[in-house]
C-alpha cells in the first residue's frame, strides 16, 4: 500500500492519457489513490472516470487539485507545452506543497528546462521514466528509473512502486533520462537484429515459431524477446510502441551522443532503418514492423540502399 499523508493517501493527478498514461492511471486507481486526470484529447478519460477518477478541465488545474502530478506525454514539445506553457501545470502551482513526477521519454535538455521551471515555481521534481510497454505496466512488470532529490524519491517510493514495482534510484540530476535512452538503444537494436535473424532463418526454410523458440531458450533469450515472440508468430504488428515513437527516441539518443562526442554507428543505421520502415507505411505500427521492411526487400530485391 502506498504511503499515507496524515492518515490518507495523497491526491494524484495524471496528465497525458496516451497508452502509457492510461495504464499509469489504472495502476494508481487500483492502489487506492484518489486520482484526477487531464488530457488534450477529449473522451480518453471516460473509463477512468467511470472507475472513480475526477476529470480536470485543464492541465493547469492539476497542481491545484492534487498534491502530486504524474505526467506521461509524447515528446519534448508536449512536455514543454503541458508543464511550462502559459496554461501549463506549473502556471498555477502551489509553491512548496506539491511534487511533479515526469515519466515521459524526453531529452535531457527538455528535462533540465522542466527542472528549472519547477524550481522557480517552488515545485519538487522527480524524473521517473518507465521501461516497459502499457501491458507491462498493467501486469506489474514494468521498471522505473528515478533521479532527483534523494529524499523526495524516498518519500514517493511506494507511489512509484504502485505504478512499476521495480524502482531504481540513480542520482540527483538527469541520470534517469540517460538510463532510459541507453535502454532504447538496446531495445531498438535487439528488435532489428531479431528481425534479421528471423528473415535469414525463414529464407533458409526454418519455421518462424521454431526459430523464436530456439532464440528464446538460447543464451540470447530475454524477457523482451519473450514478449515480442508471440505477436511475431502471428505477424501481429498492433502497436505497443510505434515505429515513429521509436524513431523519436533514437533521435534523442543520437542528439545526446552528439552532445557528448560519442559515435554510435549501429544506432545511426537503426535510425535510417526506422525511417525507411515508417516511409513504407508502418509509422503507426509497432516498431517490430522492422521485420516487414526486411521481408519486403527479400520479396522484391533491388540495389543496396545507400
Amino acid at each position: 500500500m502506498a504511503a499515507e499523508v496524515e492518515g490518507r493517501l495523497p491526491a494524484v493527478a495524471v496528465v497525458g492519457l496516451g497508452h502509457m498514461g492510461l495504464a499509469i492511471a489504472e495502476r494508481l486507481i487500483d492502489a487506492g489513490y484518489p486520482v484526477a486526470v487531464a488530457n488534450r484529447t477529449p473522451g480518453r478519460d471516460s473509463e477512468l472516470v467511470e472507475r472513480g477518477a475526477t476529470r480536470l478541465d485543464s492541465v493547469a488545474a492539476a497542481l491545484q487539485h492534487a498534491e502530486i502530478v504524474v505526467t506521461s506525454l509524447a515528446d519534448d514539445t508536449a512536455v514543454r507545452a503541458a508543464i511550462l506553457g502559459d496554461r501549463g501545470i506549473l502556471h498555477a502551482a502551489r509553491a512548496g506543497s506539491s511534487t511533479l513526477i515526469e515519466m515521459s521519454t524526453i531529452s535531457v535538455a527538455a528535462s533540465v528546462e522542466v527542472a528549472e521551471g519547477a524550481a522557480e515555481a517552488g515545485v519538487r521534481y522527480l524524473r521517473a521514466p518507465l521501461s516497459g510497454n502499457p501491458t507491462a505496466v498493467r501486469s506489474g512488470s514494468a521498471a522505473c528509473f528515478v533521479s532527483g532529490p534523494a529524499e523526495e524519491s524516498a518519500r514517493h517510493e511506494q507511489l512509484l512502486g504502485a505504478i512499476a514495482p521495480a524502482v531504481r534510484y540513480l542520482g540527483e540530476g538527469e541520470q534517469a533520462r540517460v538510463a532510459k535512452l541507453v535502454l532504447q538503444v538496446l531495445i531498438g537494436g535487439t528488435t532489428e537484429l531479431l528481425a534479421e535473424a528471423l528473415v535469414l532463418g525463414e529464407s533458409s526454410g526454418l519455421d518462424r515459431s521454431t526459430l523464436l523458440e530456439v532464440i528464446g531458450t538460447s543464451v540470447i533469450g530475454s524477457k523482451f524477446v519473450e514478449y515480442k515472440s508471440e505477436p511475431l508468430r502471428r505477424d501481429d504488428y498492433s502497436s505497443t510502441f510505434t515505429t515513429d515513437m521509436m524513431r523519436k527516441d533514437v533521435d534523442l539518443v543520437l542528439d545526446l551522443a552528439g552532445e557528448n562526442g560519442v559515435e554510435l554507428p549501429f544506432t545511426s543505421e537503426l535510425r535510417s532503418l526506422l525511417e525507411e520502415t515508417s516511409e513504407a507505411g508502418h509509422g503507426d505500427d509497432d516498431f517490430s514492423a522492422l521485420l516487414l521492411r526486411l521481408n519486403r526487400r527479400v520479396e522484391a530485391p533491388g540495389p543496396r540502399r545507400k
